[in-house]
């Protein structure tokens, strides 16, 4: 019973710390590009319609432009909102244009992907 105080406080904190980690942007802006929390490259796809609530990329496309999966119990705010993918996850958009990475960036910065095909951008 002498560390029920201690477990009632370290619960206590964590409720109170809980909101503040939902609370980080899904992204950031890093050397004047859209990055993700562990600073690698963020592209949106000209097959993307900007408000659909919609992503083109499936399949093999998929596999190589990973979707910016969102929690459930994520968010939208300001420009970033969220979509529901054709296989029911979650995936963040910003200013309506679904968010995705590159599996050929390796490190932070990467932007290997800019102008992939004509159709694949980093977002400034």
């Amino acid at each position: 019973m002498k560390n029920l105080p201690v477990s009632l406080v370290a619960l206590s904190l964590a409720a109170l710390l809980a909101p503040i980690a939902q609370a980080e942007p899904v992204s950031r802006m890093a050397n004047g590009l859209l990055v993700n929390a562990s600073g690698m490259t963020l592209y949106t796809f000209d097959k993307d319609v900007a408000g659909s609530n919609k992503s083109m990329c499936n399949g093999p496309c998929i596999a190589l432009w990973p979707a910016v999966a969102a929690a459930a119990s994520a968010k939208p705010e300001g420009d970033y909102s969220i979509i529901t993918r054709d296989d029911g996850s979650l995936q963040w958009a910003y200013k309506g244009k679904p968010l995705y990475t590159y599996t050929a960036d390796k490190k932070a910065g990467d932007a290997t992907g800019d102008n992939f095909k004509d159709v694949w951008h980093v977002v400034k």
